[in-house]
């Protein structure tokens, strides 16, 4: 067998185990969230209230009509809640990294999720919402905005400096959290509350009518990035051999910077900012099984569905009686990673450039 089959097919059997190992994390995760909380429930009531639903008669379905509602009303939309967010939010930081040609894109770290944030509490305060459609939009607009402006700084010479894009991050960050503080001022008492929700991220009080706006925006925005992934991996070769294959660059920038924003919008209008979830999960899949874009993209949405599926199940559990910001958490176990990238990067370029 010559080196460069041998080489596809250990890539293949990385393949196999990493999408076994996250699709029997994913259904862990679903599973115990299901049955951990102030109710207990047990998992053949999970398993037989989910039967149901297909129109499956079983006795397994649960006899206490609490149970059932506790599923099928708080327990169910907040799982679906967080898996959507956590894929929408891996896929958009892995389409920021393969844009900026930079492991340290996304968008939490360079203010795309704060720019959404002031999008989301201005529909807010001044009664844009509609029934959530206006929340999402404003949201969408403010991602967006943030986006084409690292875009339009940190690119520099055909690749982003770290530097660069740290302090555009920065920058527009602090300019994010102006906005939201001149919005918290303008805001009344309730609408200061729900702001204060988009600071921190939670998944808490998540109902269907918000998942049935996430999970298209999500399909229809995988499915984009997945038939954009030939040509991202062509961009990685670099801006003039992409040219020279016949790629439009800029166009395809430009898609994936709207697919950024929206996928970012969206996860931000009904979670609050969930930072460093687009960073982590990426580089880890990554490393797993290299740079080519299509299985990194699918295996990104499966992988940050399971990883923001355990971190709000943390956030119910960690302490008895509370909810604790499932912001928090995520900023927790990806800041240090994000220290380590950062190191990595230093050592590698010799500097800061």
């Amino acid at each position: 067998m010559s080196q460069p089959e041998s080489s596809r097919r250990r890539v293949r059997v990385r393949s196999v185990i990493l999408s076994s190992a996250l699709v029997a994390i994913l259904i862990a995760a679903v599973m115990v969230s299901a049955v951990v909380g102030q109710l207990p429930i047990s998992v053949t009531e999970v398993v037989g209230t989910f039967l149901t639903w297909l129109g499956i008669s079983t006795s397994w379905a649960p006899a206490d009509p609490v149970i059932a509602a506790t599923l099928e009303v708080v327990r169910f939309p907040r799982i679906v809640m967080a898996l959507a967010v956590g894929a929408a939010l891996a896929v958009a930081g892995a389409l920021m990294q393969a844009v900026f040609g930079n492991p340290l894109a996304e968008p939490g770290v360079v203010g795309v999720s704060a720019g959404a944030a002031l999008g989301a509490s201005t529909a807010i305060v001044f009664g844009i919402a509609a029934g959530g459609g206006g929340v999402a939009l404003l949201a969408f607009i403010g991602g967006l905005g943030a986006t084409l402006l690292v875009y339009a700084v940190a690119r520099a010479g055909g690749r982003t400096e770290v530097v660069t894009l740290l302090l555009t991050g920065i920058a527009i960050n602090a300019f994010a959290q102006a906005g939201l503080a001149f919005v918290l001022f303008l805001a009344d008492t309730a609408s200061r509350e729900q702001i204060v929700f988009w600071q921190l991220g939670s998944l808490a009080g998540s109902v269907w009518s918000e998942v049935t706006i996430v999970l298209p925006v999500l399909i229809l925005g995988t499915i984009v990035a997945v038939l954009l992934a030939s040509k991202l991996d062509l961009l990685s070769l670099g801006e003039r051999n992409a040219r020279h294959l016949g790629v439009d660059v800029e166009q395809l920038r430009i898609i994936a910077i709207v697919l950024v924003a929206l996928l970012t919008g969206v996860a931000v209008a009904f979670a609050g900012i969930i930072a460093f979830v687009g960073l982590v999960v990426p580089h880890i899949i990554r490393m797993a099984l290299g740079p080519a874009h299509r299985g990194l993209l699918v295996a990104s949405a499966v992988g940050g569905g399971a990883l923001l599926a355990i971190a709000d199940l943390m956030t119910r559990t960690l302490v008895s009686g509370a909810d604790l910001p499932i912001g928090m958490l995520t900023a927790l176990v990806g800041g240090p990673f994000f220290f380590g990238l950062l190191y990595q990067q230093r050592r590698r370029s010799g500097g800061w450039a």
